[in-house]
């Protein structure tokens, strides 16, 4: 009781076909953009400074993409390797019996993780991993900059398919936008089209899911909630805005935006955390 975690295999196997299929969604996203601007239209006619402008905002989402997604990979939220024997006779602890280890509040059990996470917000099915105390910054940024470079994206790709859906009748139009799949099915396409109607409509689909994402957990991080404290209605740990900001991002928190490897280090340990009855009390 009250020991390490021990992580087996099945962690691990459970988290590489998600992060297999996200990957190749995105290379065949990166493919489509490389073929249309290589051999489509192109993107829009620019002058010399708005195209370096454009090239610089790519970088710019692509390395924030990349360097927040390798953070929130490497990042490991659990209780793996968190010495918690003796500490668990606090109010909110409790006992997994999967994990044989005491768990502080705000902590819970993935079943697909199958490991208890500290301050665990929710399981995210695209990379395979849960979303905790020590990954939720990268999450929060890799929303942010993942809506942005698929905006562009979906940017880059719009002369193309705008010259396409020009081609034909308003109700091939829409077929093409709604239904790729049955219009590649039945003959009505060629892949080539098929292919660029297809990515440009996950590419704006994806972007509307982050931006939603980034709205619903930039709501729970100014109220210092997770995503099973606000279905439950819970506001035990919101301590204002000024200290829920910096307990999830670290007191850098206005320029974490920008870049994934900036140092705001958090302000606890994910085992124990303040509380409104706390600040109370001290207040009193």
């Amino acid at each position: 009781m009250g020991q390490p975690w021990a992580a087996g295999s099945a962690e691990g196997s459970s988290a590489r076909l998600p992060l297999v299929l996200t990957a190749l969604w995105a290379a065949a996203v990166g493919l489509e953009l490389a073929y249309v601007l290589v051999l489509g239209p192109g993107p829009p006619p620019l002058g010399p400074l708005a195209r370096a402008l454009q090239l610089v905002l790519a970088a710019f989402q692509l390395l924030n993409l990349l360097g927040n997604v390798g953070l929130f990979l490497r990042s490991d939220p659990s209780i793996r390797g968190v010495m918690l024997a003796g500490r668990g006779l606090g109010q909110g602890w409790a006992y997994c019996y999967q994990c044989q280890s005491q768990v502080p509040p705000r902590s819970g059990h993935c079943s697909a993780c199958r490991i208890c996470i500290l301050r665990r917000d929710h399981h995210c099915r695209l990379l395979g991993r849960c979303v905790g105390f020590h990954n939720y910054r990268p999450f929060l940024c890799l929303l942010l900059h993942a809506a942005g470079v698929l905006l562009h994206v979906s940017v880059l790709l719009g002369p193309a398919l705008s010259a396409l859906l020009r081609a034909h009748a308003p109700l091939h139009t829409a077929a093409l936008l709604l239904l790729p799949w049955l219009m590649l099915l039945t003959g009505r396409v060629s892949l080539a089209q098929f292919a660029l109607a297809f990515v440009t409509d996950t590419c704006v689909a994806g972007a509307l899911l982050c931006g939603a994402g980034l709205l619903f957990h930039g709501m729970l991080l100014l109220r210092g909630q997770t995503t099973w404290e606000w279905a439950r209605g819970q506001h035990s740990y919101d301590l204002g805005l000024g200290h829920n900001l910096q307990a999830a991002l670290g007191p850098r928190w206005v320029l974490v935006w920008l870049w994934p490897f900036l140092a705001s280090p958090l302000p606890g340990d994910g085992i124990t955390f303040q509380t409104t009855a706390d600040v109370g009390l001290t207040a009193s």
